[in-house]
């Protein structure tokens, strides 16, 4: 029986690389992650990327930005999942530089099922999410034995279709993209939780840029609002804030 053929529109699709670039500091990607970008033919990155990560990238290489801010999309998640396509079907070795970890509310998941059903050669490489650096980074461990036993992570932003912003049953809660909503994410906490409960927000997290705002679910908001806060920033709720002094404590003091 003669062997089968394969298909040459297949024989040519170079392989897309989902690569999560971490939570902002350059020095937190994996190491294959910045093998991929040194090896990179054509690099499609998000707006949150750290920019010295794409001088890692070969000279050679096409950079490209496709990332999306609060109101404002360079392109839409359609049209990036065409141009993935496209750049494949060159036989370009991609990558996809996603802010974070690709599959955590970084629409890698839709990229990646897109890609698989077109027969596309794919992997995820997954990075360190925010969710966990950006607390750990400024003295706030998301779960402590006896303390939070459990975590965990939802979106702050409310969707177009205006469903509530979800309040998990945890001990520490941490909301990312949190900014623009956080009114109404305090709002559908304290249904569940007193006014005096501990939380903070953290601009900026892992960066020289980072600024932490510490206080309860009865004032975040405005002193938030009064420090001019701006995204990215990520929102904890829980007791664990109160660990912060301790972990930050410096040897010294004793």
């Amino acid at each position: 029986m003669p062997r089968r053929r394969p298909c040459p529109s297949h024989k040519k699709l170079g392989k897309v690389s989902l690569v999560g670039a971490g939570p902002g500091d350059p020095g937190l990607i994996t190491v294959k992650g910045l093998k991929l970008i040194q090896q990179a033919e054509v690099l499609l990155y998000d707006h949150l990327i750290p920019k010295s990560l794409l001088g890692d990238a070969p000279r050679s290489a096409e950079l490209i930005p496709v990332g999306k801010k609060h109101g404002a999309h360079s392109l839409s998640q359609q049209a990036i999942q065409e141009l993935l396509f496209q750049k494949s079907r060159e036989g370009k070795r991609v990558v996809r530089l996603k802010g974070g970890d690709p599959y955590l509310f970084g629409r890698g998941g839709e990229e990646m099922i897109f890609l698989r059903s077109r027969g596309v050669p794919a992997e995820v490489v997954p990075g360190i999410t925010s969710a966990i650096a950006v607390p750990a980074l400024a003295g706030i461990p998301v779960t402590q034995r006896h303390l939070a036993m459990t975590f965990a992570v939802a979106s702050g932003h409310v969707t177009e279709d205006n469903s509530p912003i979800p309040v998990p049953d945890a001990d520490t809660l941490v909301y990312v993209m949190c900014v623009s909503d956080l009114d109404k994410t305090v709002k559908g906490i304290l249904k569940k939780r007193s006014a005096g409960t501990s939380c903070a927000v953290i601009e900026n997290g892992t960066t020289p840029k980072e600024r932490v705002i510490v206080g309860t679910l009865r004032n975040i908001v405005k002193k938030a609002r009064g420090a001019g806060l701006v995204a990215p920033a990520v929102f904890i709720v829980g007791d664990v804030i109160k660990l912060r002094g301790k972990v930050l404590e410096r040897v010294g003091k004793r």
